[in-house]
């Protein structure tokens, strides 16, 4: 019947921009974020005939663009697309790409492409996208006949929900949108979740009930509320210490007793520690990669200790770490059918109270040096975030500020790049912002990636929507002066930054700047940021030798000899570097 009724209502003929933007509609894609390019025009122009059904936002680098379809992805576990042009435009985008893929996130990215007549020929900004993006997608497709172009959206978004979701990426030629044709657009496809086997379920509680010092891992995506509901109460049921993976810290509410902290980069040493006792570790939704594992060094490869890991792709199951039980599920029909087993009598109450007393022991704030306390920071913003808030972060060391002292509750989210990729925290803070324009949107990230993608900050003037900006600055690219320092101190080499003032950068689009150099000066500037109702920045200004939250960079030099001076004859020319002087905050 709706096969049928659109194949009635699509009978007159159309571009193949059209085709495309109802076919999107079709499929229950409502939002594209773009950088627009001459290789899709006839897209843009279907876009426009949706423009009631099909939010565009227009953004202003392409790797912003697809960053932006990724948070929404992970927020909604519906895919957004993207749309970027060719070559260059391709090649920025391919970021996002990586990140979607190694985060498990739905997205549909489409690349304008040459004509299909000029393939082969080294054309203006050609590439073989199919090659180009194998190891960074799900599946990478063209089209090159626009009667083909409900079949091929249909397919992608199923490829892309499916399973372990991931991006998927399609080509348009561009003679193939200017083509008149009539072709139905096609429904939705109903499909049910995979449930896990009732017996593997079974022995999962056996495996359990004989267990001393079980722990849960919790990670994964597209988590819906109903899914995190059931394995809340099936954990707290059960009494199972949870940890989350590596920027999955709000899959869990860390408020409850059973939550024992994070596992990835810049983890509590102790939480580690108790993870080696553990006789029993579930993988709920976890790939058990290089960052939760501490470089794959935390578990024994043989599986020495069990473990049972649930995946909805059973080709991850085992990858890495061989596992005595694995279960294919979707995660969401997983923690379901889990909270409706008959729960096991832990004898294991006092293993998940020291693992919580660890994960409370390491919120305790130190007495850092310098001016701003970035702890007590922390810990104040735990109390200022609204219960719905969500919370977008870069790549680099200042993200260990919140993963170590801030406790996400179970209405609040926290998202970031499993890959590492710097540049994603300020488009995904408006990505996020656009799909959910009523809840509080903060985005922290360091001065280096402020500088990579800050600018996507017009994006959210643009299209009316104020994220909350937190610029970490240090004046380096953190991370790697940390790796720097370890490997070889005191030789500084290419990882010194000058930055602009960040409070006057936002002020310059009439947006709230912010500039905070004391500890006591946090809480105004935010409640002050909130207020204005615009998009605001708040420069955090840190001490540079505060390199993580357990070290400095004096410590890690410890112990090592520093060099020697160059003499005078020889020094080399000295470079002079601006550096933005502490302004007063502004209201």
């Amino acid at each position: 019947m709706e096969l049928a009724k659109a194949q009635r209502t699509r009978a007159t003929t159309r571009h193949g921009g059209r085709v495309l933007a109802d076919a999107l509609v079709a499929q229950g894609i409502d939002t594209v974020f773009e950088v627009p390019g001459e290789s899709f025009l006839d897209t843009l122009d279907g876009l426009y005939d949706q423009r009631e059904k099909l939010r565009l936002v227009t953004c202003r680098f392409e790797a912003g663009a697809v960053n932006m379809a990724d948070a929404y992805g992970k927020l909604t576990g519906r895919p957004a697309a993207a749309m970027v042009t060719r070559g260059p435009g391709a090649c920025h985008g391919a970021i996002g790409v990586h990140v979607a893929f190694q985060d498990s996130t739905p997205m549909l990215l489409f690349v304008g492409q040459i004509p299909h007549e000029d393939t082969g020929r080294d054309a203006f900004q050609e590439v073989d996208y199919r090659q180009m993006f194998a190891p960074l997608a799900k599946w990478v497709t063209q089209i090159d006949h626009a009667k083909r172009i409900p079949e091929v959206v249909a397919h992608a978004v199923d490829v892309a929900t499916s399973g372990r979701p991931g991006p998927v990426v399609i080509a348009l030629s561009e003679e193939m949108q200017k083509d008149q044709i009539q072709v139905p657009d096609l429904p939705r496809a109903t499909v049910s979740k995979a449930f896990p086997d009732p017996d593997a379920m079974l022995r999962m509680r056996a495996m359990l009930a004989k267990a001393k010092k079980p722990v849960a891992i919790v990670g994964g995506s597209c988590w819906t509320p109903e899914g995190r509901a059931a394995l809340h109460r099936w954990l707290l049921e059960n009494d199972i210490p949870v940890t989350v993976g590596f920027r999955r810290q709000a899959h869990y509410d860390g408020t409850r007793d059973n939550f024992a902290g994070d596992l990835g980069v810049g983890s509590d040493p102790g939480l580690i520690g108790k993870i080696k006792e553990a006789d029993l570790l579930l993988a709920i939704g976890s790939r058990l990669g290089d960052a939760v594992t501490q470089g794959y060094t935390l578990l024994d490869m043989a599986g020495s200790v069990p473990i049972i890991q649930v995946l909805p792709d059973g080709s991850e199951i085992g990858r890495v770490f061989r596992t005595a039980l694995g279960i294919v599920s979707d995660l969401n029909t997983f923690a379901i059918a889990a909270a409706g087993l008959e729960p096991v009598r832990p004898a294991w109450t006092k293993w998940t109270r020291e693992l919580r007393s660890l994960r409370e022991a390491q919120r305790a704030v130190p007495n850092y040096q310098g001016k701003l306390n970035l702890g007590t920071v922390m810990r104040e913003l735990e109390g200022l975030l609204s219960p719905d808030a969500i919370v977008t972060t870069d790549a680099g060391n200042f993200a260990g500020w919140a993963t170590r002292f801030l406790n996400f509750s179970d209405g609040q989210r926290y998202i970031g790049p499993t890959n590492g990729a710097m540049g994603y925290s300020v488009p995904a803070a408006i990505g996020a912002k656009i799909a959910f324009p009523d809840r509080m949107v903060i985005s922290m990230v360091g001065d280096g990636g402020f500088m990579m993608t800050g600018q996507e900050i017009a994006t959210a003037f643009h299209h009316g929507v104020a994220p909350i900006v937190m610029v970490f600055n240090n004046q380096m690219f953190g991370t790697i002066r940390m790796h720097q320092e370890r490997a070889y101190p005191w030789r500084v080499s290419g990882t010194a930054l000058t930055n602009p003032d960040f409070a006057r950068l936002i002020e310059a689009f009439n947006g709230h700047g912010e500039v905070v150099t004391e500890t006591t000066e946090f809480t105004p500037a935010f409640r002050r940021a909130v207020e204005s109702g615009k998009p605001a920045l708040i420069e955090l200004r840190v001490n540079p030798e505060q390199i993580t939250t357990r070290a400095t960079i004096a410590d890690l030099r410890a112990g090592k000899t520093p060099p020697k001076p160059i003499s005078k004859t020889k020094r080399a020319p000295a470079t002079k570097h601006r550096v933005a002087t502490p302004g007063k905050k502004r209201g």
